[in-house]
């Protein structure tokens, strides 16, 4: 199954991403009504939201993060 962001113009419905349908391809439409829209477009503006708890002097240490996290937990050295 493949989900495709689109809108009715009007006329028709057109996908925001260009998408070839093969003939007679079989569909199945979900239509939002307004107020799911609003709430996913709510979760958009959640990005970057946490990034006043990121520390900056940590970044040098996420590769190795971890593999010591788990020789910490199980001993291995």
């Amino acid at each position: 199954m493949l989900v495709l962001p689109a809108y009715y113009d009007g006329n028709s419905v057109k996908t925001v991403d260009d998408y070839k349908f093969s003939k007679n391809q079989k569909l199945m439409i979900t239509v939002l009504d307004e107020t799911e829209e609003k709430e996913l477009n709510g979760l958009k503006s959640l990005r970057g939201s946490l990034s006043k708890y990121a520390n900056p002097d940590l970044i040098k240490n996420e590769k190795t993060a971890w593999s010591k996290a788990m020789g910490e937990k199980h001993g291995l050295r």
